[in-house]
């Protein structure tokens, strides 16, 4: 069903956070659930994955993230306060020891000259507030390609976050 190195990298963090009694938790703009997707097609993800949310809109970002009206209003919903907001939410409205957050243009369209169909922004959150942010510009490569490489890229986040010192 996934790309393989996405299979790889997913049992990759489903059997080190199982050996490791971890817990994560997504929330997911442009991918809209991929992420988890890929991680709970892993046989024993369940131990792993506490919830996965999928907030498309805006509104969503706030009910369900806590992620401030007054950032979306000043930054957008595709910028690196948004994604860190949404990465901070889903730690605090989950179970979770680490959260993975996405949100941006996967086109074909939505893109504008300061923010091209392509740009993604990835946060990745710990519980004991570690913080990691990556400003990805993939390119008008497609909507399907565009997604599946953010999905590549947060599973990268959240295996770089779980092992920083």
């Amino acid at each position: 069903m996934w790309p393989a190195d996405i299979e790889q990298k997913a049992r990759h963090i489903i059997r080190d956070f199982t050996a490791r009694g971890l817990k994560l938790a997504t929330a997911e703009s442009c991918t809209g659930g991929l992420i988890v997707g890929a991680l709970t097609e892993v046989a024993g993800s369940s131990s792993v994955i506490d919830r996965g949310f999928v907030t498309y809109s805006n509104e969503a970002k706030i009910e369900m993230l806590g992620v401030a009206g007054e950032t979306l209003a000043a930054h957008g919903a595709v910028s690196r306060e948004t994604a860190v907001e949404m990465a901070l939410g889903t730690v605090t409205n989950s179970a979770a020891d680490f959260a993975v957050a996405v949100t941006g243009i996967a086109g074909p369209s939505g893109g504008s000259a300061e923010k091209p169909v392509g740009l993604v922004h990835l946060a990745a959150a710990g519980r004991d507030g570690a913080m990691r942010h990556r400003e990805m510009r993939y390119g008008d490569l497609g909507r399907e390609a565009i997604r599946l490489a953010t999905v590549r890229t947060a599973l990268d986040l959240v295996a770089e976050l779980a092992h920083a010192p």
